[in-house]
């Protein structure tokens, strides 16, 4: 069976215009063809029914490493295949000069007999030969073979190193480059080493997603409106909306990267960025990419996972402050209560002379001050928060709402910095008092 898409204009079928006369346009078709009596068993409609322009419907994917002239595409063997013959070519030439050369032929005088002619000479041999006369060396003539050329042992290298420079075939590994060297000087020469293994990749990534395509049309178009399939420790359905217009089926992949040296590399330059300034960086997501990239299984076991944030009391809180560790203050707590045991801590000589731990217990300080300045908010403009809610929905549409929840908003924050600066104010007198007792102590 031959099944062929073509383009025809059948009679009884023609493709009509709007005036209603034939355009002589071809549509497309699918013919079915017994080969052997070349007999028509089927023609069918190679369109949708309610596609006005009548587009053809796609059943195949070319998969291909360049685009070529027509519809097929051109292949590595079509690109380098002339170079790959020439090589062998030349390599050969290279082979029978060799052998020649070493085992050289020609013509000897009628008259002259060897011993055992028909068996060949071997290495450090010497036969017998019956000579009529005259010299020897003049009943011999050797044709004239020539050592293997060094010009056709050049021009092979040649188009040996051409063929490498269009596959981009890199001689040296990544190992052996400089390894002090920085990563985007180590990622631009992968990029360069590797830009026809990158193209291909991006060219079978589109060809699988149009594929993929392809496949959601056909269980748009032919599946039940629910489908039920087995899995492991259950059943599941999935329905035929599931591959509507709304949802895309994409490969697994990213066409960016198309080897694990690369994605190696990006990993190690976040990495690097990240161990460079660790203050605005999340090392912990920085080290668990590098181990994704390198293809490492059972990653929390080697690289546990940080411990969420919880409310700690004071005491655990000028624990954290004098190891160095981070803490912050939560919604909720008594942040009066921690601002006075803060204070009392500062008092401390310890602390008095350590600027760290004294920048760490302020800093938690004045976020106990913002978190209770929002909480009085809170409650003092409830009203009006939830005014906030309505009319950040009708902002969108509505200018005047949108004007009207900036008024609202600055009201609220103004309101919060006059709170803040009395808290900060009572801060500020209750430290000067803790610390004066404190000196005239000490003193």
């Amino acid at each position: 069976m031959l099944e062929c898409h073509v383009n025809l204009d059948l009679e009884g079928f023609e493709d009509v215009g709007e005036d209603g006369e034939p355009t002589e346009i071809k549509l497309p078709y699918v013919v079915t063809i017994e080969e052997g009596s070349q007999k028509v068993l089927s023609i069918r409609r190679n369109y949708a029914p309610n596609d006005p322009l009548k587009n053809k419907i796609q059943y195949f994917v070319h998969f291909k490493f360049l685009p070529g002239l027509g519809f097929y595409g051109f292949g590595l063997i079509h690109m380098i295949g002339g170079l790959s013959r020439t090589a062998t070519a030349a390599l050969r030439q290279l082979l029978d000069a060799g052998t020649l050369s070493n085992l050289p032929a020609g013509f000897k005088q009628r008259g002259v007999r060897v011993k055992d002619d028909a068996t060949p000479i071997q290495p450090g041999e010497f036969k017998d030969v019956d000579t009529p006369g005259g010299n020897l060396k003049d009943a011999f003539v050797f044709l004239p073979y020539k050592e293997p050329s060094a010009t056709l042992l050049q021009l092979m290298g040649i188009v040996v190193q051409a063929g490498q420079r269009f596959a981009s075939i890199a001689d040296m590994q990544v190992g052996d480059g400089n390894q002090q060297a920085a990563v985007g000087t180590t990622v631009a020469l992968l990029e360069r080493g590797s830009r026809v293994m990158s193209a291909i990749h991006k060219r079978l990534y589109v060809a699988l997603k149009s594929e993929f395509k392809l496949l959601a049309k056909v269980f748009a178009t032919y599946l039940p409106p629910e489908y039920p399939y087995d899995v492991v420790g259950g059943q599941k359905n999935i329905k035929v909306a599931d591959f509507d217009d709304r949802v895309d089926v994409l490969p697994v992949a990213d066409p960016n990267i198309f080897s694990m040296s690369q994605r190696i590399s990006l990993a190690q330059t976040g990495l690097q960025l990240a161990m460079a300034s660790p203050q605005i960086h999340n090392l912990y997501n920085a080290y668990r990419k590098m181990y994704e990239a390198l293809g490492i299984k059972d990653i929390d076991r080697i690289l546990p996972p940080p411990p969420p944030s919880a409310p700690k009391d004071p005491s655990l809180e000028h624990i954290d402050a004098l190891g160095g560790k981070p803490f912050q203050a939560f919604p909720g707590q008594d942040h009066r209560a921690h601002v006075t045991a803060h204070l009392n801590f500062m008092s401390t000589n310890l602390v008095r002379n350590n600027p760290n731990v004294m920048a760490a217990v302020q800093k938690n300080i004045l976020e106990h001050i913002s978190l209770m300045a929002t909480e009085q908010v809170q409650l003092e403009f409830r009203e009006q928060m939830m005014q906030l809610q309505q009319l950040a929905q009708q902002a969108a549409v509505n200018p005047q709402a949108q004007q009207q929840m900036q008024e609202m908003t600055q009201n609220i924050e103004a309101r919060k910095a006059v709170l803040i600066a009395e808290m900060t104010g009572d801060f500020m007198k209750e430290e000067k008092e803790i610390t004066s007792q404190f000196d005239l102590i000490h003193y």
